[in-house]
């Protein structure tokens, strides 16, 4: 608005504050970054720090207060609620564009993660299940639209883009390896509800400093981009609370009743999983809101949504396959040091908080020079698959339950992990900002999350092999696919920088 504008603005402008790309304070990065930076280091130590122990917990006998699963199962349940988790994000994705407006969605979520914890901290089954759904619904609010809040500090053609996400993404894993270290300590030497405690204690630290620096993030509203007419907006609002109400309520009594067990809850998750990416990319492809231009670019996108599946299908079992071989056939002593195997976990964190600048300043060293993020995506789904092709010679020839690995066979592991981690997920996200249609731009985020949801669903089948197949079979099938889609991207190339303009 110009200096001459004397008329009041419209009650839905937006609060004054930084302009994208107009500060670089933060290691030459918008200052905003720091905060949300902030949040999502104590959103990840909550949330992986509970993930961390989760398997575990699943696992352990009654006597020794946990759910006394067989491990298969455990898994399963595992994978099963990370796609919960992920799915409610398109929800969380579209009451921010018409109901919360972003900054609001992540508020809120934040504070429903916390709840959901601090019921986790209660020692009863009840108390578990009741905590994790309160979980998937927060981290649902939370994860796409912080996102898509980092996104927004940056103009479209600003190069410190790709760097601010992987600046961003060091600085959540910092939650991602403390996570683990003090849930899993507290798991092992106090008992599992303590660790799920220091989660909940983690999130509220995250909440309050995101609400002091609010004033930081660029482009930050506080109200919805696309929301709907006050009266459609009361109405749909009770509509939705009424449907959460009654979907609990009818799940408790199925359950109660013996007819949603938890294997049928797991396969109707996977089937969800599966049918919601279809359904979303074609309202999306058919939407009169989405401009020709804009519907070229998501045809490249449904590529880089494939690899994330494939990805993040490796990704997730370090938190169900990987803990469990870690927990009955690793060395938990290093250097003399006894530690508990869910600290495994925190080596992934390590080495993506370690190599993330790295990658970071690489990608502002080579500026236009760097690899296109079409290739930086490729190139972390082949070292994903080769995190699970190195555990083949670790396990090959390997009979009974009384065996143990080297140490240094899953951290090579986690080493290849963390590093295609930080290639795939930064410019995956970077991308997605880039290629979202305005009219749907928290939710194409959220899409990106369902990609997450549909590799956990995929997780949630076939970890129920592990156990019954060899474990170089396990390991070297699913790592070979994983590297082959890897390839099969780098082939697709041309295709993929023709069409991703503007990203590069």
């Amino acid at each position: 608005m110009s200096g001459t504008d004397t008329a009041p603005p419209p009650p839905t402008a937006p609060q004054p504050g930084p302009q994208p790309g107009d500060d670089h304070s933060f290691f030459g990065q918008p200052r905003g970054l720091m905060t949300l930076s902030g949040l999502e280091i104590w959103e990840r130590f909550s949330f992986l720090g509970m993930q961390a122990i989760l398997v575990l917990y699943f696992t352990a006998a009654v006597s020794e207060d946990g759910m006394g699963m067989d491990p298969g199962t455990a898994a399963s349940v595992s994978a099963a609620y990370g796609t919960m988790v992920y799915l409610v994000s398109v929800a969380g994705g579209w009451l921010a564009d018409r109901i919360l407006g972003s900054y609001r969605a992540v508020l809120w979520g934040g504070i429903l993660i916390a709840c959901g914890h601090y019921t986790m901290a209660v020692p009863t089954n009840g108390a578990t299940w009741i905590g994790l759904g309160l979980i998937s619904l927060g981290t649902g609010l939370l994860k796409p639209n912080v996102s898509t809040l980092v996104g927004k500090l940056y103009r479209t053609a600003d190069e410190r883009r790709d760097a601010g996400f992987a600046l961003y993404y060091m600085c959540i894993n910092i939650g991602a390896f403390l996570g683990p270290l003090i849930t899993g300590w507290l798991g092992d030497h106090k008992g599992w509800h303590w660790g799920f405690s220091a989660a909940a204690i983690g999130m509220t630290l995250g909440l309050i400093q995101y609400v002091l620096g609010r004033k930081t993030i660029a482009g930050r509203k506080d109200h919805a981009e696309q929301a709907l007419e006050p009266e459609k907006m009361r109405r749909t609002v009770r509509m939705i609370i009424a449907g959460v109400l009654a979907v609990a309520a009818l799940c408790t009594v199925l359950g109660l009743a013996g007819i949603l067990t938890i294997d049928r809850s797991v396969d109707v998750l996977t089937v969800i999983s599966v049918v919601m990416p279809v359904i979303y990319f074609t309202v999306m492809f058919r939407s009169p809101k989405v401009t020709s231009e804009e519907r070229g670019r998501l045809r490249p996108y449904i590529v880089l949504f494939m690899s994330s599946v494939v990805f993040n299908f490796i990704l997730f079992q370090a938190y169900s396959t990987m803990m469990l071989i870690a927990a009955s056939n690793a060395q938990t002593v290093i250097f003399g040091f006894h530690f508990p195997a869910s600290w495994y976990a925190s080596a992934l964190g390590a080495f993506e908080v370690a190599l993330a600048p790295v990658v970071a300043a690489l990608w502002v060293r080579m500026g236009k020079r760097q690899p296109h993020a079409s290739n930086k995506i490729a190139f972390g789904t082949i070292l994903g698959g080769l995190s699970f092709l190195i555990m083949v010679p670790a396990t090959i020839g390997r009979t009974g339950d009384a065996w143990m690995m080297s140490v240094w066979w899953i951290v090579g592991s986690y080493f290849l992990l963390g590093l295609g981690d930080i290639l795939l997920e930064t410019s995956g996200m970077s991308a997605t900002t880039k290629l979202a249609p305005k009219a749907f731009a928290s939710q194409t985020m959220a899409l990106w999350f369902l990609s997450l949801a549909l590799a956990n669903g995929i997780q949630a089948q076939v970890v129920k092999l592990y156990g019954h197949v060899s474990n170089p079979a396990y390991f070297g099938v699913n790592g070979a696919i994983a590297v082959a889609t890897g390839l099969a991207v780098i082939a697709a190339a041309p295709w993929l920088k023709r069409t991703m303009h503007p990203v590069h």
